[in-house]
């Protein structure tokens, strides 16, 4: 399936912190999963390496999926409606203070950066440009490191440039998952190169490939 990158291991969950009265709220975990936030993110060809994959995940697929996909500012995004079309998930524009949810596909608006807070709320700003993008992968993948630590996937999918190649780190130091789409399927190789370059990525699959890989990660922690 692919050329594997190391073997995958589950690691084991943090120790729980003392309890206070203002310390933060655990992030959700979501019943049956190994994993419970997916975070895909792609720039040129995108929209199609997205739409493929999301037709290919079940209606019952049980975790969370945040997207960051590199859009003109300057035009009101239809990438919702489009996708929408195409799976039996559901498909929505991410909104400030919204919450992920299992089976939920949230999308980054343009011009906005989204990040994954530890409570499992969604942020959303417009603080300046990451490697000259908004929404920035990089920044997504890490907010998802930081909050759902070894039960978050990142996927770098097709686009050119490096975004995400940082960001995979986090999750990695973390304990999470990473998965690069191969060259041979990928329509613009520059940003899964930049992942696999950085060393991070533990799978490198075709695209028709991803999907199967993502419901076995998520209900068994393994890709057989």
């Amino acid at each position: 399936m692919g050329l594997r990158r190391g073997k995958l291991v589950q690691q084991m969950p943090p120790s729980a912190e003392p309890d206070h009265l203002d310390a933060p709220k655990p992030a959700p975990r979501f019943p049956g999963t190994a994993f419970d936030v997916v975070a895909l993110a792609s720039s040129a060809g995108g929209i199609a390496a997205i739409g493929h994959i999301l037709e290919s995940l079940p209606a019952g697929f049980p975790a969370a999926i945040v997207v960051v996909q590199h859009l003109d500012p300057r035009h009101r995004s239809l990438m919702a409606e489009i996708l929408r079309r195409r799976t039996h998930l559901e498909v929505v524009q991410a909104a400030e203070g919204d919450h992920i949810r299992p089976g939920t596909v949230h999308i980054a608006p343009p011009d906005r950066h989204l990040l994954v807070n530890r409570d499992g709320s969604l942020s959303l700003t417009q603080s300046e440009l990451v490697h000259f993008v908004r929404p920035s992968a990089d920044l997504l993948f890490e907010s998802v490191a930081a909050s759902f630590k070894q039960r978050a996937i990142a996927v770098v999918l097709t686009g050119t440039g490096s975004d995400g190649s940082l960001g995979i780190g986090a999750i990695k130091k973390m304990g999470g998952t990473v998965i690069a789409q191969n060259q041979e399927s990928a329509e613009f190789f520059g940003m899964p190169a930049a992942a696999i370059k950085s060393g991070h990525a533990d799978f490198i699959l075709r695209l028709e490939e991803i999907p199967p890989a993502l419901v076995t990660l998520v209900a068994e922690g393994v890709v057989r």
